[in-house]
């Protein structure tokens, strides 16, 4: 037998099992039952939502497309034209309408946003955007343009007015610059994309529509996961009653920034109208790639002006904007003269920096002079004043062009009278210099 040191020693090097006076233990599965917060809706639905920086560029891309959506057609018009039989004032009838319907829907539809949330509009544009490019893709005659084009302004009035809001929402300081930026950038976009789709893709009337409606498509359902940077408030319906008010203080300065504002749009209008008709004409392509580089070179370029004179002077930005304007058309104007290729997409380069540049300057040397509750009613005025600027001149080219013959002798008129207006917003731009 063991003593009982030993018994005592050996039950020391044995663990200790500690056993409860009555065994509860569960004879069967153990089941945890963990206590855990309830998670309401909000937060769920938070899960799913896009981050404030995705939701920005998305938001900036929205504006990209429907930029781009817009210029896309203009290097389409010459086979619109060819295949169809109408006239370059038809064309130019199919912009203007484009240009009023974008007007009417910043009118109306432009503080909707304001009321509803950003998200309901942005939604609600882009299904229109996607079924827009639908009716191009189908048309088979100029009524069917009219209605896609009138279509098209009205939900990109809309939209460009809530993407803008929604850019100042999310980051007040990029969204400044994303506004400025982002439509020189979509519509130049828009033309190269399409020109090149149109002379190396097949179905060229068609394929570049459907690929921007499945982007529209894409989008839409990107706005789904947005979260909504604003409060709805009431007053929706009374927000689509158009308002147009100029506060005493700013009428001079809105008045000297007239020249600028009607000479650099009137040029944007014609480009976009009539650029693919002219240079298929003066230097005889037969491919729509060089038009809509065209458009490409004057959208461009006016991007790059507004990105690198962001910070300058308003001063400074229209008097650079009103210089460039008259050297480039001048160099156009030549290289017009002397079947210059090569020289007349420099000056569209160069007159494109003008129109983004002037256009800056005049915004900026009007806007700021308006208290903070007004900015909005003076700055839907000089886009009033811009959107008839774009479609109105580019109509009456037209007509110019039918009864003329000459679209070159038209486009040097043209040229002219955007010339004289650049020139007294370059007196107007030293004048408030000195």
């Amino acid at each position: 037998m063991k003593s009982a040191e030993a018994n005592i020693s050996e039950l020391s090097r044995k663990p200790m099992i500690k056993r409860p006076l009555l065994d509860t233990r569960p004879k069967g599965p153990i089941v945890r039952l963990v206590a855990t917060p309830p998670v309401s809706r909000s937060a769920e639905s938070a899960r799913a939502r896009l981050s404030p920086t995705a939701a920005f560029y998305l938001q900036a891309s929205i504006a990209v497309a429907f930029f781009a959506g817009s210029s896309a057609p203009s290097p389409l018009y010459p086979l619109y034209q060819s295949e169809w039989g109408f006239s370059p004032i038809a064309i130019t009838v199919v912009f203007g309408v484009y240009a009023l319907a974008v007007l009417s829907a910043l009118l109306v539809a432009g503080r909707l946003s304001d009321h509803i949330g950003r998200r309901p509009v942005l939604i609600a544009a882009t299904v229109v955007q996607a079924a827009t490019m639908i009716v191009f893709a189908s048309a088979d005659g100029l009524a069917d343009l009219l209605l896609a084009r009138v279509i098209q302004g009205l939900s990109v009035g809309a939209a460009v007015a809530a993407v803008g809001a929604g850019l100042l929402d999310i980051d007040k300081a990029r969204g400044t610059v994303a506004n400025s930026i982002l439509a020189p950038l979509g519509t130049a976009t828009g033309a190269i994309v399409a020109g090149l789709m149109v002379q190396y893709l097949p179905a060229p009337t068609h394929l570049v529509f459907l690929a921007l409606a499945a982007v529209f498509v894409l989008q839409g359902i990107g706005v789904l996961f947005m979260e909504e940077t604003l409060t709805p408030r009431a007053g929706a319906l009374a927000s689509l009653k158009p308002q147009i008010n100029v506060p005493t203080q700013v009428r001079g300065a809105l008045m000297m920034a007239l020249p600028a504002l009607i000479a650099t749009w009137a040029l944007a209008g014609f480009y976009g109208a009539l650029a693919p008709t002219l240079v298929k004409t003066a230097f005889g392509f037969t491919s729509s790639l060089p038009g809509g580089l065209a458009l490409f070179a004057l959208a461009g370029s006016a991007g790059i002006a507004v990105l690198f004179l962001r910070n300058r002077e308003a001063r400074v930005t229209a008097t650079f904007g009103a210089t460039a304007l008259l050297a480039g058309l001048t160099i156009t104007v030549v290289a017009l003269t002397y079947n210059s290729v090569a020289l007349f997409y420099f000056g569209t380069a160069l007159a494109g920096l003008g129109f983004g540049a002037g256009f800056q300057g005049a915004v900026r040397s009007v806007v700021p002079l308006a208290k903070p509750a007004e900015r909005a009613g003076v700055l839907s005025v000089v886009f009033v004043v811009s959107y008839i600027a774009m479609g109105l001149p580019a109509v009456i080219a037209g007509s110019l062009i039918v009864a003329q013959g000459n679209i070159l002798l038209t486009t040097k008129e043209f040229a002219g009278v955007v010339m004289l207006l650049a020139a007294l917003a370059l007196f107007g731009a030293l004048k408030r210099r000195g």
